[in-house]
């Protein structure tokens, strides 16, 4: 079976650079282009070298000419910018995973326009095991669905734009859809001041920043004398690295369609 020839997004930030170091060690995968934003300093650098592994690949912001010559783009970076990528893509036939976090309801809207021409894997987080959590998260709130609290913990490192992370978000939807809820009818974001006894129905979010914590999520069920905790905690980017190969390989022979990991793991 011939390679996957993949292209980067943001290749010379940490998630990009674990990306390129997992493409680099997979025997079914080959680098074929990796992006940065005009006016980086790792322009015309070999994209290896930033994983101590020079491969010939340079790093440019061409990203016509990249996804001209890819099969899928691997794109963790911002939402304006995966949208602008999606639409290249879309027009060379290049498949593409979506770790991007962070779009409005319009954005994932244009998303489902353009899988109905490209396949497309789009999660907000692509680790095997947090998508294994995910299914527990939806058979811990079928069984604990009456008496019990649910309150969402994350943390990452001080870096992260966006809040909640869209991770802990999925998880609170996965819990909200089981209970037969609206999580944007029940969701708190945070509590300050005199804010009342918790209603029964709430799910709340707290968010925790700082230091270089990759990823810590933690969904509480308390009852009346007793707590359970489902929790998924990373040690590195290399699991979001290797689900995002994954996903890729699961897109072989797919023409179109939106898919998340889920449908890759075959937990639907």
């Amino acid at each position: 079976m011939e390679k996957i020839r993949f292209a980067i997004a943001g290749s010379g930030g940490r998630m990009g650079r674990t990306l390129i170091e997992a493409i680099l060690n997979a025997p079914d995968a080959a680098l074929a282009a990796a992006l940065e934003m005009p006016g980086s300093s790792l322009l015309g650098k070999d994209a290896g070298e930033l994983v101590g592994a020079p491969c010939g690949v340079k790093v440019t912001d061409d990203v016509e000419a990249a996804l001209a010559q890819a099969d899928c783009l691997i794109d963790f970076t911002r939402p304006e910018g995966t949208l602008r990528h999606l639409e290249i893509c879309r027009k060379h036939g290049v498949h593409a995973v979506i770790g991007t976090t962070g779009f409005s309801t319009e954005q994932k809207l244009a998303i489902q326009d353009i899988a109905r021409d490209i396949p497309i894997v789009f999660a907000p987080n692509m680790a095997v095991g947090v998508n294994a959590v995910f299914k527990l998260l939806d058979v811990a709130a079928r069984i604990l669905n009456e008496g019990y609290d649910v309150e969402v913990i994350e943390a990452h490192h001080r870096h992260k734009v966006d809040a909640p992370s869209g991770t802990a978000l999925r998880m609170g939807e996965v819990v909200a859809a089981a209970l037969g809820r609206s999580l944007e009818e029940c969701a708190v974001y945070g509590r300050e001041g005199h804010t009342g006894e918790r209603p029964a129905t709430q799910i709340g979010f707290a968010t925790v920043r700082g230091g270089d914590i990759v990823g810590d999520h933690t969904v509480l069920f308390a009852g009346t004398g007793e707590r359970i905790e489902i929790t998924h905690k990373s040690a590195s980017r290399m699991p979001y690295a290797l689900g995002s190969l994954r996903a890729a390989r699961f897109m072989r022979g797919r023409a179109r369609g939106l898919f998340d990991m889920q449908d890759v793991l075959g937990l639907r």
